[in-house]
């Protein structure tokens, strides 16, 4: 199932939010890039739809 744009913004904030809780984390920046880049992709696709 793919998440909405609104559900991809949500899980971007919670997962910056995250690395700001623990900023030496790797994993928690890993998942964080990974939110940003899904919320990147859908937003460019969008724009050029």
């Amino acid at each position: 199932m793919s998440q909405s744009t609104e559900e991809l913004q949500h899980a971007t904030v919670e997962q910056l939010m995250a690395v700001i809780g623990a900023p030496d984390d790797e994993s928690v920046a890993d998942a964080a890039d990974a939110a940003v880049r899904a919320l990147d992709e859908r937003l460019r696709a969008e724009a050029a739809a």
